[in-house]
């Protein structure tokens, strides 16, 4: 509940949370207009090489389980070229600037979603939401590894990534109800440790990128800590959330303003990297309050 309260707060009206378009180098935008595409058509896709079969099974994997998608929606969630869009807010997510970041479909290069908006989308879904926030980054990082010049993919994209989980708790709720509880618990830690090793290899990728964008900075992410119990898996998950946003924004050329919730009242999530042992002894990297 205070969670809510935090990511729901109204920021003043002279600093707003929200994004602001730079002149930056790794962005050529055709326009600045809200709404309007940056550039008109996607970078071409690099052909996978012949001796490199991660990539060619990141490939695969990602192009099977996109042909099992219903072809109309397999249109829909296409990856658009990128769009400027509207400062979001965090509250009320019914508000036109949230709606269109948290609406908008994958983009290359891929939208930065402030930790504030994706937490007060989440909570009152039940983590719906943060579903199709983890489909649209999978995606986005895909796209973007494929399409650069000499490209290759490390990941599976949002296909590749979300359905093989979602299949396997399909079965395993299917082979329960057919009252075969073996058979079900099976699909149902295969789906765990899918999903759970797709996590790991993700924040691995976000550690790579936010080196090659912040080099004087260390990698934000103890990628191991996903497989910790909780509180852990949701300290780093967040700090995910929270660095490629930021990592986002600078490709996109944009400048994030101050997000509160991550900067001040939870400074853990924004903080330099830290061990376990110094989040432990030092409680001012929990709450500001």
């Amino acid at each position: 509940r205070n969670l809510m309260r935090v990511a729901c707060r109204h920021r003043p009206a002279s600093k707003p949370v929200g994004r602001r378009r730079l002149r930056s180098p790794l962005v050529n935008a055709s326009t600045d207009v809200v709404g309007k595409k940056t550039s008109n058509k996607l970078p071409a896709i690099s052909p996978a090489k012949d001796d490199d079969y991660a990539d060619r099974i990141c490939r695969l994997v990602h192009d099977a389980f996109k042909t099992t998608c219903i072809p109309g929606i397999r249109n829909a969630l296409e990856t658009a070229p990128a769009q400027t869009l509207p400062p979001p807010k965090a509250w009320p997510v019914w508000d036109e600037e949230a709606i269109a970041t948290l609406t908008a479909t994958p983009q290359c290069p891929g939208i930065a979603r402030p930790v504030s908006l994706v937490i007060a989308a989440s909570v009152p879904t039940l983590l719906g939401w943060y579903g199709y926030y983890k489909f649209s980054i999978e995606e986005e990082l895909y796209e973007a590894e494929i399409r650069k010049p000499g490209g290759r993919a490390t990941g599976f994209g949002g296909y590749g990534t979300l359905l093989p989980f979602v299949y396997s708790v399909i079965l395993s709720v299917a082979c329960r109800l057919a009252d075969h509880p073996t058979a079900s618990d099976y699909f149902f830690e295969v789906g765990g440790a899918w999903i759970l090793a797709t996590q790991v290899n993700l924040y691995v990728r976000v550690n790579e990128l936010c080196k090659e964008a912040f080099p004087d900075e260390s990698p934000p992410l103890h990628s191991w800590w996903a497989v910790l119990p909780p509180p852990m898996d949701v300290v780093v998950g967040l700090r995910q959330v929270h660095y490629l946003a930021r990592y986002s924004a600078y490709v996109r050329g944009e400048q994030l303003d101050e997000d509160v919730v991550a900067e001040e009242y939870f400074p853990f999530i924004a903080s330099e990297r830290f061990t376990l042992a110094e989040f432990v002894r030092e409680p001012k990297r929990w709450f500001a309050f």
